[in-house]
């Protein structure tokens, strides 16, 4: 039976695409594959059970029913915390150790998924990824994400902190302009030092995306038009507060962006609208005028009044794209099609001993 653990250099990195990626395509091969996420930090009731949101999630792509108390046996609630910083934790990897020897019995394959960074997140309590991977015999899939470059120093680190159990790194999210570097100068590099790099998967807009009345909801909001098309996808943004001649040649340039823009500058709504911007959201809790209403209903564009100021939403907005969280199943499978286009499986297998 082999046992793979997905971690990060940071949150958000994409562990959870990696996890389900890895377990579609195992299952596709054939394999009996299991799934573990040892210490959750987002708890959620379903039924009678307490588990973590991403585990749920997981299962339910991967089709598995497992008990949840063994999938996730560490929940960091506030209790747990509150003990933790007091009495302490216990002897946490023991009760890991168990729930795995469970889960894994009569399986093929086993993917176990990390919860914040590999070498950081639950030092606490002794149940960071490197001692969680050492204790269980696991090999390790590092996940690095792009954000202004990547992180060799930290997978560096992790490296050193696990030797030839980290089968490998996978850099995701990373865009064109930066893939030369990537490829031709970050990927040799950690090689040389014997770093194994199992792919690099580039930057897609619809990885990114959010649907409008998820974005309403996470910048606390009100969609005052077009209700019905809370569907439809944001990618990026753009703030409309320069003149209306130099916004209309950035507008140009960015598909599917929600325009920012202050309730009262119904000439940036105006060309927004006409534009076929996915969605606007007005700031500084000011309602648009009777024109820009109606033109928004037989464009059939939600208008998203919020009480913050631009500048305000925008780093919000900055915020949420970064982390939303991969709920959609059209972005599970154009996920899952990433990675097998970008990850070499058969480095992967022979690093796990496949």
């Amino acid at each position: 039976m082999i046992g793979v653990y997905v971690g990060s250099t940071a949150g958000y990195s994409g562990k959870n695409l990696i996890a389900m990626s890895l377990g579609m395509k195992f299952q596709k091969e054939g394999l009996n594959v299991g799934y573990m996420k040892p210490v959750g930090a987002v708890p959620r009731r379903t039924g009678d059970k307490v588990g973590d949101e991403d585990a749920f999630f997981v299962q339910e792509v991967l089709g598995l029913d497992q008990d949840p108390e063994l999938v996730t046996p560490v929940l960091v609630t506030r209790d747990f915390t509150v003990k933790a910083f007091t009495t302490g934790c216990g002897d946490l990897i023991s009760g890991i150790s168990q729930a795995y020897a469970k889960l894994s019995a009569g399986k093929d394959v086993m993917i176990v998924q990390g919860s914040g960074t590999y070498l950081g997140s639950g030092t606490y309590c002794g149940v960071e990824g490197s001692r969680v991977v050492k204790a269980l015999g696991l090999k390790a899939v590092l996940v690095d994400r792009y954000q202004k470059e990547l992180h060799y120093d930290y997978v560096l680190r992790a490296q050193a902190a696990s030797g030839d159990d980290l089968a490998g790194v996978v850099f995701n999210d990373v865009p064109e302009a930066y893939m030369e570097e990537a490829k031709g100068l970050i990927q040799p590099f950690l090689e040389r030092q014997g770093v194994h790099i199992l792919g690099i998967i580039p930057s897609d807009p619809l990885m990114g995306a959010i649907k409008v009345a998820d974005l309403a909801e996470r910048l606390n909001g009100k969609l005052i038009s077009a209700q019905t098309k809370g569907e439809r996808v944001v990618e990026n943004f753009l703030i409309g507060t320069m003149q209306v001649e130099n916004f209309l040649t950035h507008f140009k340039r960015h598909k599917n962006s929600a325009v920012i823009v202050g309730g009262d500058r119904s000439d940036v709504q105006l060309v927004a609208l006409e534009g076929n911007s996915p969605c606007l959201i007005l700031t500084g809790n000011l309602y648009p005028n009777d024109i820009i209403l109606t033109r928004s209903e037989v464009l059939e564009t939600p208008i998203i009044v919020v009480r913050e100021d631009t500048f305000t939403v925008a780093k919000k907005m900055e915020n949420i794209l970064t982390s939303h969280k991969l709920r959609d199943m059209i972005k599970v499978n154009h996920g899952a099609q990433l990675v097998t286009a970008n990850v070499d499986f058969a480095l992967l297998k022979k690093r796990l001993g496949m």
